[in-house]
């Protein structure tokens, strides 16, 4: 990404063993953007909306989110549908990063708005190149700026 200072890049994870993974991952992949992780789709999106724990929070919107769909408290599938349906993030790039692999959840997050779905593997090396890989992808891929 041509920007790492005023890029944020927003994991939704709730595997704390995954997230660290993919940090570090990404990282080795030479992203130096900043990385906040949350646990859960509602955390995000209070993160996202600067409400409850976050409304006092002074950081820049993230431009980019890696999202799990399979979370408590508030799947991906409700995050995806609350943030294309509203002005101030319809726009943010959506990764899926998820284990799903069901035709129906791909055909599912598409339809809601997702830009990339992306299967996780479940051998380590594996997880750890598709990763690598992502961090590639993400040094090169062109994202809306913020207005």
């Amino acid at each position: 990404m041509e920007n790492h200072e005023s890029v944020t890049i927003l994991l939704v994870e709730d595997d704390p063993g995954h997230a660290t993974l993919i940090e570090k991952n990404l990282r080795r992949a030479g992203i130096a953007n900043e990385i906040v992780t949350v646990g859960d789709g509602q955390k995000a999106v209070d993160f996202l909306f600067k409400q409850n724990t976050y409304q006092h929070d002074d950081h820049p919107a993230p431009i980019l989110i890696l999202l799990d769909l399979n979370m408590p408290v508030m799947d991906g599938y409700q995050v995806i549908r609350i943030l294309k349906a509203d002005d101030r993030t319809r726009t943010i790039p959506i990764v899926v990063l998820t284990t799903t692999d069901t035709p129906q959840d791909v055909s599912r997050c598409y339809e809601l708005g997702c830009n990339v779905y992306i299967t996780k593997p479940v051998e380590y090396e594996k997880f750890s190149e598709a990763i690598r890989n992502l961090g590639f992808f993400l040094n090169i891929v062109k994202i809306p700026e913020k207005e």
